[in-house]
């Protein structure tokens, strides 16, 4: 149903956003937010947050995007903040099935210690042949696009 977003996901990554504000930005818009602000937002958990090799940027864009549908704003509404968390721990789980791993250092192959400046590398022909990230972000953006298909027939019966 979400195709197109995937699409977009996919397209954001190739024309040099992070692999967070693509998956976040393809569907922002869906959820309330507005483009500019969404890539604001996600930009720093791009390549493993802030290029530390982390969790996968993708990961977090979709994380960040369940918060927008799911997150609580109640400080005290611990049945939300359990729906929410439920979420992100499903969608999680989802994510490690398809990539092996929830961590950018596993995914990429890199080693423990590599060193991680924090300069991005230039988005080459070469960058895009030798890197898994926009299966990450196609990944990401395709299971959020299955999870919001479900959420919507899910709150269409209520």
């Amino acid at each position: 149903m979400y195709e197109d977003r995937v699409q977009l996901a996919i397209e954001n990554f190739m024309s040099g956003y992070s692999c967070a504000q693509s998956v976040t930005a393809a569907f922002a818009d869906l959820l309330g937010m507005d483009t500019e602000l969404a890539l604001r937002a996600s930009s720093s958990f791009g390549a493993g947050i802030g290029r530390m090799r982390l969790t996968c940027g993708a990961a977090c864009g979709m994380f960040m995007l369940a918060g927008l549908l799911t997150g609580s704003t109640d400080p005290t509404d611990r049945i939300g903040k359990g729906r929410n968390y439920a979420t992100v721990q499903q969608l999680a789980e989802k994510f490690k099935e398809k990539t092996g791993s929830l961590t950018c250092r596993e995914i990429l192959g890199l080693r423990k210690n590599a060193p991680t400046p924090p300069m991005p590398d230039e988005r080459t022909a070469d960058y895009y042949r030798k890197r898994p990230c926009v299966r990450t972000v196609e990944t990401a953006a395709r299971i959020f696009a299955e999870f919001l298909s479900e959420y919507d027939n899910s709150n269409k019966h209520e």
